[in-house]
């Protein structure tokens, strides 16, 4: 799968061109994802991008994307493959009206077989294969994790009643955590690896340019700025590049163009994703410091941030 991407430079320029900015690191495991053929487990706090890539990446391939949501509970059935049991029993009752009897074998055939994203992915026919991205992987039980390994291994999914399939081109398996609990060091070990990190703010301010562009320069700035700021501050939940765009997106429907206090509270919803953060984040703009450099300053908040928060 080399020939997908002659480099690195080509991996940023091609998510580029489908909106999607990536740093060097992430172009590299991308690149080396694909050419070596090897699963990519990307991991970050919510928010920076995960889930993101894997369909900028489908994009820029130009093919499918097959997402598989994992979720507490998620079990074989639902991620790999599925009988179809109405139309068994269906079949079952014309048999019997018929006054013939059906065998096992006659039941479990690809006739009655429901393909879901794992199975699909590796039955997937075409020139490139698709993306699997298997999201949040970390929500799933552990138990979950070891059905992946054959897959992850080899490509292929067994189906007792009808063998085991192969891929003919292995597909392109993106897996995104969250760190919400430690995954198996088995399934590590099958995944090449790459830590997303909050991007710096030159660069989540051209990803504000390129996601909200009714948002002018000063906003975007100072958006950007004060972004900083408030994933410095003791919060449950700060912000990711997510929240940050439609916080943006947010004050520029209300006819923001500078980031002024008033604005600013009125659209909390949009970063604050709990009511203590809330009224950190409140509490924070209401700190003297925030109204006159020359005083204490506000505990999370650097020093380095020189200019004051919105006025009101």
């Amino acid at each position: 799968m080399s020939h997908v991407f002659a480099d690195t430079e080509e991996v940023r320029r091609r998510l580029d061109e489908v909106g999607y900015l990536v740093d060097e690191g992430m172009a590299a495991a991308l690149f080396f994802a694909l050419t070596l053929g090897q699963p990519l487990l990307l991991e970050g706090e919510p928010g920076v991008g995960k889930t993101t890539a894997a369909k900028a990446l489908a994009r820029a391939l130009g093919t499918p994307l097959i997402r598989l949501q994992c979720y507490e509970g998620l079990t074989a059935s639902e991620a790999l493959y599925e009988w179809n049991h109405q139309r068994q029993l269906l079949a079952i009752r014309l048999a019997e009206a018929r006054h013939d009897r059906l065998a096992d074998a006659d039941l479990f055939t690809e006739e009655f077989l429901q393909e879901r994203p794992i199975l699909r992915a590796v039955r997937h026919r075409g020139p490139t294969p698709p993306v699997l991205l298997i999201d949040e992987i970390d929500r799933a039980d552990d138990e979950f994790e070891a059905l992946l390994f054959e897959f992850l291994g080899e490509s292929s999914v067994t189906i007792p009643e009808l063998g085991t399939f192969t891929a003919e081109r292995p597909p392109i398996v993106v897996l995104t955590s969250n760190r919400s609990r430690d995954l198996h060091d088995a399934l590590r070990r099958r995944c090449l690896y790459h830590w997303i990190d909050f991007p710096s703010p030159e660069r989540a301010a051209e990803i504000l340019r390129r996601s909200v562009p009714a948002a002018n320069e000063p906003l975007i700035r100072s958006a950007t700025e004060f972004i900083g700021r408030v994933r410095r501050l003791d919060l449950d939940k700060a912000p990711g590049m997510a929240e940050t765009i439609d916080w943006v997106a947010a004050l520029s429907a209300v006819g923001a163009t500078e980031l002024v206090r008033q604005d600013v509270v009125r659209t909390l919803s949009a970063i604050a994703k709990t009511p203590d953060d809330r009224e950190t984040i409140v509490a924070a703009l209401d700190e003297p410091d925030n109204r006159d450099e020359g005083r204490h300053r506000t505990p999370g908040v650097p020093a380095a941030a020189s200019r004051p928060w919105p006025e009101a």
